[in-house]
């Protein structure tokens, strides 16, 4: 008993960290910091010993005929960093904007404590402002290419420790049927060529309880995704659907329908144009969660 009162005497003496910045939640065993914009960590009163998840903002679509789907934002996971006492800045990466008769642009990069997760790739396009195409763009995710151009790859890799994810944009195809664009990268799996279903790659679930505990992520039947690519345009039938984890959905030609921006800090993707009289559309934001146990 005298053992007991000891042990519980010197656990009390420990001192344990505060920890501020961002919006405070928590489950059965962890407490989270989460921002889903620009903020500061704040650590005092001692060394925090923290996993971190960051994730980088999805690409913008293309102004495009049959245009590909936008990458998503690359994503590093660190488990067990060790902050020490002091602040941090966080910056959460914007989404990339959607072409207006032109290239839409990479999404920007979410960075903590040295972390870095890199924005994702803009969308392929074709016969746009007059004419030209463009292939995609590299980024954390790769773009995904139009009809007639190439998708890009991934260039999301470790980052100060911490283990980086990200795959590649697919090519678009010109047969017919389909014409369709290539899917964007995902942060699980790339994007689905233009000749299969023109798909965004899947992003990834394995925070799906960190989603659940802060209500972040795309919600998929009760599992929850980050970062997943945005689907391809199509010329005549359904464009190709967002990864999981926020990619937008492609848009069509004819009949015209407009693709869908990737969802709000969770580093989706945006969707494929349809047709160059829609606008590319936007990249959905970034988001940074910071974990420690109880």
């Amino acid at each position: 008993m005298l053992g007991n009162i000891v042990a519980g005497l010197l656990a009390a003496s420990v001192p344990k960290p505060v920890v501020t910045g961002g919006t405070l939640s928590s489950d059965a065993s962890f407490f989270y910091r989460t921002f889903t914009g620009n903020g500061t960590l704040g650590v005092t009163g001692a060394t925090l010993t923290a996993d971190v998840l960051v994730v980088a903002a999805g690409g913008g679509a293309s102004t495009s005929n049959i245009g590909g789907g936008a990458g998503a934002g690359g994503i590093v996971y660190d488990d067990l960093r060790v902050l020490t006492v002091g602040n941090y800045t966080i910056v959460i990466g914007a989404g990339g904007a959607g072409g207006v008769t032109g290239l839409g642009t990479n999404g920007e990069d979410s960075t903590i404590n040295g972390i870095t997760a890199l924005g994702g790739g803009f969308s392929g396009s074709a016969n746009y402002g007059g004419g030209g195409s463009s292939n995609a763009s590299t980024g954390g995710a790769g773009g995904g290419g139009a009809y007639i151009t190439n998708g890009a790859a991934a260039t999301q890799g470790s980052s100060s420790g911490g283990i980086g994810y990200g795959n590649a944009g697919a090519n678009g195809t010109n047969a017919t049927p389909p014409q369709r664009g290539g899917g964007g990268g995902g942060s699980s799996a790339a994007g689905a060529t233009g000749l299969a279903s023109g798909n965004g790659g899947a992003g990834r679930s394995d925070w799906s309880s960190w989603g659940e505990a802060t209500s972040t992520g795309q919600n998929v039947g009760g599992t929850r995704f980050y970062a997943g690519g945005g689907g391809g345009g199509d010329a005549f039938s359904a464009g190709g659907s967002g990864g999981n984890g926020g990619g937008g959905a492609g848009g069509v030609f004819s009949p015209s329908t407009l693709a869908t921006p990737g969802t709000v800090n969770t580093g989706g993707g945006a969707g494929g144009a349809g047709a160059i009289a829609q606008n590319g559309r936007a990249g959905g934001s970034g988001i940074v969660i910071v974990r420690w146990a109880k």
